[in-house]
C-alpha cells in the first residue's frame, strides 16, 4: 500500500472507526476465554463530553484494549444515567419556554415529555466518546430507565424493605428548593460564607426584662417556639420558668433549659426552630415543643412569614432585618463565617425541612463493603483513599433514597387508607392489593382503593446495582453472563463519587451477589487550568473536548491527557500537552514513512552494524516491555505511556532507524527490513492502547491484512530473556557517537568528512558496537591505542579516551588557552564547593536535599576537571 505524505488525523479515524464497528470487534459474548470487564460510570443521559470524561474514557480504553491484545474476552459495558434532578429541570424549564407549568400536567403527561427529551437529547454524549475512540460494546448500551434496568431497581426495594433495612420516616431533611426534593446527605456541599450574625432582643412576658439572642439566620424567628437557656448560666437564673415574646409575630414561648446551649456563643442564649434545624429538632422533641414551617417548598415565605408571605426567604431576610432596625429590636450585627450547605445538583443553599421520607438503613450494608477495601479484597488506586473510604463506612448515616420527582422509578409503595401505616410495598399494583386486603382485613378494597407514592428513588438508587443490573444479575441472578462477567475487573471513577456510587456499588455487590462487584478501583484526578482551577463551564477554562479532536486528532488529545495524569492527583491540563501528543503522532507516521521508502534486496548481506542495531533494540524493547507491564500492574498509566513514549521516540525513531538506515541511494538487505518490520509491529502493539487510530493505520499499511489479522485483536508481545549486557555496552556507545558529533558540530567538521578515531580503552569496554560507531560517526577507521595521542581532538565517556587526529585543524595554542581557562574556572567552581562541604555548621543544618546537591556540584566538577586535564594532555600539554 501507497503511504500518505501527511497524517490526516480524523480521515484515518472515521476510517478505522467504521472497520472496528463493522467487525464487531467491541463486542463480547460469554466463552471459553478469561473475560475482562469493565462498566462505564454512566454520564448523565442529558450531558455531553466534558475534559473529566475525557480523562476517564481514555484510561478505560487504554484498559479494555490492552486487554484485548492480551488475549482476554474484553467486555466494556456503555450506558447512561437518567439523572433525576437534572433531567427534571430541563425538562421543567423547556416546558416553562413553552408556556406550560409542571403542576398542570399528570405524571403520564409528564414523563411523556421526558421521555421525549431523553430520545432527542440522550446518548450524545455516547456518540461523542467513540470520536475519542471509545471501544464499548455498544450493542449492550445500558440506560438506567430500561424496563430491565428499572425492574432491578423495584425488585430491590421490595426486597430490602422486606428485611426491614428500608424504612418510612419523619425526620429532617436535607431540602433543595430549587430543584424542590431532598437530598441525601452526602449530595451537600458545604461551602465557607461571609454573612453576618444578628443580635436580637426578646421582651420577658409580664415585665420590662428582655434579652438578647444572636441568630445567622434572622428571617427565621417566625418558626421561633422557645428560647433555651444553659441551667448552668448563672446570667440567665432569674429567666426560669418565665416565656419570652418572639418579634413581629408577637408569639409567646417558653424560656427552655438545656446543657446544649454553648454558653460561650453568641450572648449564650439560643433560639429554637424546631422546624428549620436538625439541632433545633432534637430540642423540640426533647421538650416537646410545637413544630412551625415557615417556607414553601421553593423556600418563599407561607402564611406563617405573616406579610412577608410569597417573598423569596433571602429577598425576606433583607426586609425583616430593616423592620427589625427600625421597631429597635435589632441590638448589633457582627462579621460571621458560615458554613452554608448547598446543593451539589442545582447550587441552591440548601434548607433543613421536617419530611416524610424513605431512608435505607446503612450500617449492617457498610460492614461487609468496609472489610472488603480494607483486607485489599477491594483494591483503591492510589490508597491514599482508603482512610477517607474508612472514615465514611465507619461513620455512615441512613440514606434518604425518596425524591420528589416524577422522572424515576416511582416508589412501589401504595396506600389504602388515611392511617400513617396504611400502606404496603410491593413489585406490582395487583400484588399490593392483595397484600392491603390482607394487612387491613377489608376485602372491599380494589385496584382504585390504592394510590402510589408519587416520589421517585434516588438516581444513585439504580446506579448502585450498576455492575449487576447491566447483566440482568437482579432479575435473573444466575444467568450465565452474569456468572461470567462479575465480579467485573477494573472500575475508572472520580474520588468526588467515592460514596455517591463507590461505595454502595460494593454494598450491592455484598448484599446481592454476595461478592465484590469490581477488584480494583482506579480513581483519577480532577482536570485543571494551569492555575489549578477546576475546569467548568462557568469560569470558561474548559476547553471543548471535541474541538481539541479536531485540531490535534483523537490519538493526540489521548496522549495529552495522560502525559501528565498519574492516578488520584490532578490533572494540570493545557492545550501544549495535545500539541505535544499530536507532535508524537506525526513522529510515529513519519519514521514509518522512512521505512516504506527503504528499497530492498533480497541478495544484499546484512551489515554488521544492523544486525548488533537489531540485537540492542529487541533487548531494549524487552527490558521497556517488563517496565511497561509493571507499570499497568501497578495502574501507572502515564508512567506506562511515557515508558512506550520514550521507547518509540528516543530508542527507536532517533536511534535504531538511524543505526540500520542504509547509505544514501543504497537498497537495504531483507533480513535486516524483516527484522525492521517485526520490531515495527510489536511497538503498534503497545503503542495501540494510547494511539488506536494511527498504530492501526500503520499496521494496515504494512503489509496486507485479513480483518481477523487486525491490530485491535492481534496478540501483546511476548516477554522475552534478553541480554542486559548489550543494553549497557550501547549505553557507552551512544556517548560516544554523540562525543563525535559534538565535536564536528563545535570544529564545524561536514558529517560528509570521515574521520579516524583511536581509543584508550581504560574501561576495557566490548568493541561490540564498534561497526555502529563507525557508521554513525562516519568514521573510516576505529582503532585501539595504549597512551594518549597528542595533538588530537578528544573527549572522554567513562574513563576512556576518545582521539580524532584531525590534521591542521586545531589550533593548539588557541584550544590550549581556551581549556586552561577552563581549568581554573572549574578548580575556582570545586575550591568553593568543598569549602561549603567542609563547614560543619552548613551541613548539619541545611535540608539534606541542598547537602546532597552540593555533593552532586563536587563530583561534576571532580569528573570535569578530569576530562579537561585528559584533554590537555591530548593535546601534548
Amino acid at each position: 500500500m501507497s503511504v500518505a505524505s501527511k497524517y490526516i488525523a480524523h480521515e484515518v479515524e472515521n476510517k478505522w472507526y467504521e472497520y472496528w464497528m463493522e467487525n464487531r470487534y467491541f463486542h463480547s459474548e460469554v466463552d471459553e476465554r478469561e473475560p475482562y470487564t469493565i462498566v462505564i460510570p454512566p454520564p448523565n443521559v442529558t450531558g455531553v463530553l466534558h475534559m473529566g470524561h475525557m480523562l476517564n474514557n481514555t484510561i478505560q480504553d487504554v484498559l479494555i484494549r490492552r486487554a484485548r491484545l492480551k488475549g482476554y474476552n474484553a467486555c466494556w459495558v456503555p450506558g447512561t444515567d437518567h439523572a433525576s434532578i437534572a433531567t427534571e429541570a430541563k425538562v421543567v424549564a423547556k416546558l416553562k419556554a413553552e408556556g406550560i407549568d409542571k403542576n398542570d400536567l399528570s405524571r403520564e403527561e409528564f414523563l411523556e415529555h421526558a421521555w421525549e427529551w431523553t430520545h432527542k437529547h440522550g446518548g450524545i454524549i455516547l456518540e461523542q466518546l467513540k470520536k475519542l475512540g471509545a471501544s464499548c460494546d455498544w450493542e449492550r448500551t445500558k440506560f438506567t430507565m430500561d424496563d430491565e434496568m428499572s425492574a432491578s431497581v423495584i425488585k430491590v426495594f421490595v426486597d430490602l424493605y422486606k428485611k426491614g433495612k428500608i424504612y418510612r420516616g419523619y425526620r429532617m431533611v436535607n431540602w433543595d428548593p430549587e430543584a424542590r426534593t431532598t437530598l441525601s446527605d452526602e449530595e451537600v456541599v458545604y461551602q465557607e460564607r461571609q454573612g453576618l450574625l444578628y443580635y436580637l432582643k426578646y421582651k420577658i412576658e409580664g415585665s420590662d426584662d428582655s434579652l438578647t439572642i444572636a441568630t445567622t439566620r434572622p428571617e427565621t424567628i417566625l418558626g421561633d417556639t422557645a428560647i433555651c437557656i444553659n441551667p448552668n448560666d448563672e446570667r440567665f437564673s432569674h429567666l426560669k420558668g418565665k416565656r419570652a415574646i418572639v418579634p413581629l409575630c408577637e408569639r409567646s414561648v417558653p424560656v427552655i433549659e438545656d446543657d446544649y446551649v454553648d454558653i460561650e456563643f453568641g450572648t449564650g442564649c439560643l433560639k429554637v426552630t424546631p422546624a428549620h434545624d436538625e439541632n433545633d429538632k432534637v430540642l423540640g422533641d426533647k421538650h416537646n415543643l410545637e413544630v412551625i414551617d415557615i417556607f414553601n417548598d421553593d423556600a418563599t415565605l407561607n402564611s406563617f412569614g405573616m406579610h412577608y408571605e410569597g417573598m423569596d426567604r433571602f429577598e425576606a431576610r433583607k426586609k425583616i432585618v430593616k423592620e427589625l432596625e427600625e421597631k429597635g429590636i435589632l441590638v448589633k450585627t457582627e462579621d460571621h463565617v458560615n458554613k452554608i450547605g448547598t446543593s451539589e445538583r442545582t447550587g441552591a443553599v440548601i434548607e433543613p425541612k421536617l419530611s416524610d421520607q424513605w431512608f435505607l438503613n446503612m450500617k449492617e450494608l457498610a460492614r461487609p463493603a468496609l472489610d472488603a477495601v480494607l483486607n485489599g479484597e477491594v483494591n483503591l488506586v492510589p490508597d491514599k483513599f482508603v482512610n477517607t473510604y474508612r472514615h465514611w463506612m465507619e461513620n455512615v448515616r441512613d440514606w434518604n433514597i425518596s425524591r420528589q420527582l416524577i422522572w424515576g422509578q416511582q416508589i412501589p409503595a401504595y396506600f389504602y387508607g388515611s392511617g400513617k401505616e396504611d400502606y404496603v410495598v410491593a413489585e406490582t399494583k395487583e400484588e399490593a392489593l392483595q397484600m392491603a386486603i390482607e394487612k387491613s382485613g377489608n376485602s372491599a378494597l380494589t385496584a382504585d382503593s390504592l394510590s402510589q407514592d408519587k416520589d421517585a428513588l434516588d438516581t444513585w438508587f439504580s446506579s448502585w446495582l450498576w455492575p449487576i443490573s447491566v447483566f440482568n444479575g437482579i432479575l435473573e441472578p444466575d444467568n450465565k453472563e452474569i456468572n461470567y462477567y462479575y465480579p467485573t475487573n477494573d472500575l475508572v471513577t472520580a474520588p468526588e463519587i467515592l460514596f455517591f456510587w463507590v461505595a454502595r456499588m460494593v454494598m450491592a455487590g455484598y448484599e446481592y451477589r454476595g461478592e465484590k462487584p469490581f477488584n480494583n478501583v482506579y480513581l483519577t484526578g480532577i482536570v485543571r487550568d494551569k492555575q489549578r482551577r477546576k475546569m467548568s463551564k462557568s469560569l470558561g477554562n474548559s476547553p471543548d473536548p471535541l474541538g481539541l479532536i479536531e485540531a490535534y486528532g483523537a490519538d493526540g488529545v489521548r496522549v495529552g491527557m495522560l502525559l501528565s495524569s498519574p492516578a488520584g492527583n490532578d490533572l494540570m491540563f493545557e492545550e501544549d500537552l495535545c500539541k505535544q501528543g499530536s507532535a508524537f503522532v506525526n513522529k510515529i507516521w513519519n519514521s514509518f514513512k522512512l521505512v516504506k521508502s527503504w528499497e530492498v534486496s533480497e541478495e544484499k548481506e546484512q551489515a554488521e552494524s544492523s544486525r548488533i542495531a537489531v540485537q540492542w533494540y529487541k533487548a531494549k524493547f524487552q527490558r521497556s516491555l517488563a517496565e511497561i507491564e509493571d507499570h499497568y500492574k501497578k495502574y501507572r498509566i502515564s508512567d506506562a505511556l511515557m515508558a512506550t513514549y520514550k521507547l518509540v521516540w528516543d530508542d527507536y525513531c532517533s536511534w535504531f532507524l538511524e543505526m540500520v538506515k542504509p547509505p544514501f541511494g543504497e537498497a537495504m538487505d531483507l533480513a535486516t527490513f524483516n527484522a525492521v518490520t517485526e520490531i515495527l509491529e510489536d511497538n503498534l502493539k503497545i503503542l495501540h492502547p494510547f494511539v488506536p487510530f494511527v498504530s492501526e493505520e500503520i499496521w494496515q499499511t504494512l503489509k496486507e491484512r485479513t480483518k481477523e489479522e487486525a491490530l485491535i485483536v492481534s496478540a501483546w508481545p511476548e516477554p522475552k530473556n534478553f541480554e542486559q549486557s548489550v543494553i549497557e555496552e550501547f549505553s557507552v556507545a551512544s556517548e560516544v557517537i554523540s562525543g563525535v558529533r559534538n565535536i564536528r558540530k563545535q570544529k564545524n567538521i561536514s558529517h560528509k568528512d570521515q574521520l579516524e578515531l583511536q581509543v584508550l580503552n581504560n574501561e576495557n569496554i566490548s568493541a561490540t558496537f564498534d561497526p555502529v560507531i563507525k557508521k554513525m560517526g562516519n568514521i573510516s577507521s576505529l582503532t585501539y591505542v595504549d597512551q594518549q595521542v597528542k595533538g588530537a581532538l578528544s573527549f572522554r565517556v567513562k574513563s576512556n579516551d576518545y582521539f580524532i587526529p584531525v590534521a591542521g585543524a586545531v589550533d593548539v595554542d588557541a584550544e590550549k588557552a581556551k581549556l586552561e581557562e577552563e581549568l581554573a574556572y572549574t578548580r575556582g567552581f570545586l575550591n568553593s564547593v568543598e569549602k561549603k562541604l567542609s563547614n560543619e555548621r552548613f551541613v548539619n543544618s541545611a535540608p539534606p536535599k541542598v547537602v546532597e546537591m552540593e555533593q552532586q556540584k563536587k563530583a561534576d566538577a571532580e569528573a570535569k576537571l578530569e576530562a579537561i586535564e585528559a584533554s590537555l594532555k591530548a593535546l601534548g600539554v
